[in-house]
């Protein structure tokens, strides 16, 4: 019984958050002006939300301010998977989601989360910015979501509260935070941790309170999440450089007339530039927000990660398509 009337309160709350947000776009239409709303979970300090202000202020320039776009950050119409079912829907145009949340949907995203396929942050642009790139963002319309750009997310590494993680042999018994995506799950259970999916929105309690023993994820998400005022140990085992996605809903993309998605796809693209200068900024100044507050930095050895997350990459290879694409990416 408890748990029918929690499905029924959750679906009542997306319901009337549905159709209050199509109220707003009701009236972003006026006088000839179009309104694109854009969510995102991430806060006002954070560099990706710095590169989506640049996007806005680049398509309101191009388009005369006839093609705008209205920001809502910090999760105010819900998390990364809620958002993306409402750009489904229609209900509201844009966002920006990790490319792991993407793989929920559009399942060749997976392959940006493999561990250790990407060899650099060089290789990962060489391939985003690439035909590659540009396969997953238009094959994300087959479900109804069209990707427009890949932002830098950096690389994503482990941190804990109490026991510092040297090796892999160091994860286990440790209850380690992921995403809710499983290859994720995969990649920390192989390297012998136990995975533990949760809402980013939950982890800083859940840590405190001693529900996960640790996470992972990168610099800049690491300090505007506060997590570094609990977990004094950052391990840089770099395991994986999954990016962030800006997407449009299809539906959206459907009702702009050719001139507007070049001026759309154009801010998109000029906005990549830009965030990744922020990012790199924003972990220079990070790192020394950390040094300050004496968190204990583990530079381990990566080929011990490496070998044993293997059979992460082994697995997706089963897939023919997968195996097509991970073969493409490490000749390129």
């Amino acid at each position: 019984m408890h748990r029918r009337a929690s499905f029924m309160s959750t679906l009542m709350k997306r319901t009337c958050l549905s159709i209050c947000v199509s109220v707003l776009i009701g009236c972003s239409n006026f006088q000839d002006k179009k309104t694109l709303y854009f969510a995102h979970s991430l806060p006002t300090t954070h560099p990706v939300h710095k590169g989506i202000l640049d996007m806005q202020k680049f398509l309101d320039r191009k388009s005369g301010g006839t093609l705008q776009i209205k920001i809502f950050p910090d999760g105010q119409l819900g998390s990364e998977r809620e958002v993306l079912e409402l750009l489904q829907i229609g209900s509201i145009a844009m966002t920006k989601v990790s490319a792991a949340s993407m793989s929920n949907f559009a399942p060749e995203y997976q392959v940006t989360g493999i561990p250790y396929l990407f060899r650099n942050r060089e290789h990962l642009f060489s391939v985003l910015e690439g035909k590659i790139g540009k396969q997953l963002l238009e094959g994300g319309s087959e479900y109804l979501l069209r990707g427009l750009c890949f932002y830098d997310a950096g690389s994503r590494s482990f941190y804990s509260k109490k026991k510092p993680v040297n090796s892999p042999t160091d994860l286990k018994g440790m209850k380690i935070r992921v995403m809710n995506d499983q290859m994720s799950v995969n990649m920390v259970n192989a390297l012998g941790g136990s995975a533990t999916p949760m809402a980013y929105g939950e982890l800083y309690t859940a840590l405190q309170q001693n529900v996960v023993d640790g996470a992972e994820n990168n610099i800049p998400s690491f300090v505007t999440s506060n997590h570094y005022e609990v977990c004094k140990n950052y391990t840089f085992d770099e395991h994986s450089m999954v990016p962030d996605v800006v997407v449009i809903g299809t539906k959206f993309w459907s009702l702009l007339n050719e001139q507007e998605k070049k001026w759309l796809q154009s801010a998109a693209d000029e906005s990549v530039t830009k965030q990744k200068q922020y990012w790199q900024e924003t972990v220079r100044e990070n790192m020394e927000v950390l040094k300050k507050a004496n968190v204990n930095f583990i530079y381990p050895d990566k080929t011990l990660f490496v070998k044993e997350s293997n059979s992460v990459l082994e697995e997706m290879k089963q897939n023919p398509r997968m195996k097509e694409l991970i073969e493409q990416i490490e000749m390129q």
